[in-house]
């Protein structure tokens, strides 16, 4: 090119600056551990208990697409019984009320993942705006947070309930927007399964999948912006400087 030419077109500009994330929602699971559920399943069903455990969890997410897809909503909470349900017949298992109980109660006592609290203290320090962007109703999110002992670390509490809908319906997403009033570039969605990642990124979310079981990405033709095993993970890439 001659110095005219170069001229011509002005001086060189940057490219144009990254939008800053200023929030940062949760999926559920990325926080809460739900191994404890895993173990008293097989406690109430000995040598039964994995096989319970993925029946389980594989209807309850199948129950919430159908019922996106059907317009024939039910909230997370009768969802989450439903598919215990169809776990129990499918194995041929006869756990009885008490014993299903116990399992669906579980959901109320979670704790989290060790590494959460001081993760979500470090970005909050940080200062990030946090909320969960969950399926989960008010009252298993209300419950969880007590029992995880993270209270005060979430400016808002985000039940896909309250659009009597799931994740990874767009609206559901979109109720991060509407709490916040940011941007979507400005608010980063960490999920624990591949396929919310997935949903989120379609949505138009930065994505952080924290993919604590090692699992590859589903083929649907995005890819998180970036991935970590741990909360650690996020802290380190959220905190980074430019």
């Amino acid at each position: 090119m001659t110095a005219s030419c170069a001229a011509d077109r002005g001086p060189a500009r940057p490219p144009p600056a990254r939008p800053r994330i200023r929030a940062i929602a949760f999926d559920a699971f990325a926080i809460l551990d739900p191994r404890p559920i895993a173990a008293l399943a097989e406690e109430l069903s000995p040598g039964k208990g994995a096989l319970l455990s993925e029946a389980w969890r594989t209807r309850q997410f199948e129950y919430t697409w159908l019922r996106i897809a059907s317009g024939e909503y039910a909230d997370f909470w009768q969802v989450t019984r439903d598919a215990l349900v169809f776990a129990e017949r499918l194995l041929s298992l006869d756990l009885g009320e008490e014993k299903r109980a116990r399992l669906l109660g579980a959901y109320l006592d979670l704790g989290a993942w060790p590494d959460a609290a001081p993760a979500l203290r470090s970005l909050q320090d940080a200062g990030f705006r946090l909320s969960f962007l969950s399926n989960f109703t008010p009252r298993m999110l209300d419950a969880a947070i007590e029992s995880a002992g993270l209270g005060g670390l979430f400016e808002h509490v985000l039940s896909t309930d309250r659009a009597r809908t799931y994740k990874p319906d767009p609206r559901a997403y979109r109720m991060a927007l509407d709490a916040f009033h940011l941007e979507r570039e400005e608010i980063l969605f960490v999920p624990f399964a591949g396929w919310d990642a997935a949903g989120a990124r379609w949505f138009g979310y930065p994505t952080f999948w924290v993919n604590r079981l090692g699992l590859p990405p589903e083929e649907l033709g995005v890819t998180a912006g970036a991935t970590g095993a741990s909360l650690a993970d996020l802290v380190e890439l959220a905190t980074a400087g430019p």
